[in-house]
């Protein structure tokens, strides 16, 4: 099993997907693949939320607010603004 890159600019930002295919145990279990691990640097025992949107399920690393510091470094943030604005 292959997982499939894609490439797509958002912004100045950079996402990368990765997909790939998983199998529901007769526990309901899942097994995250060892890329998206990786990628996302999760480790066994982290707490994961666990959200349905639109048909399909999200499973959203839970950190801690302090570890999202400086993720928008580098992001492009001349936009044009009104005059009435700051």
């Amino acid at each position: 099993m292959v997982p499939t890159f894609l490439q797509r600019a958002s912004c100045a930002l950079t996402i990368q997907i990765v997909m790939s295919t998983v199998v529901l145990s007769d526990n309901f279990e899942v097994v995250i693949p060892q890329d998206i691990r990786e990628a996302l640097h999760l480790e066994a025992g982290e707490t994961l939320r666990v959200f349905l949107s639109e048909g399909r399920v999200e499973l959203v690393p839970d950190r801690p607010v302090q570890a999202m510091r400086g993720f928008l470094r580098g992001m492009n943030t001349d936009i044009e603004r009104d005059e009435d604005r700051l």
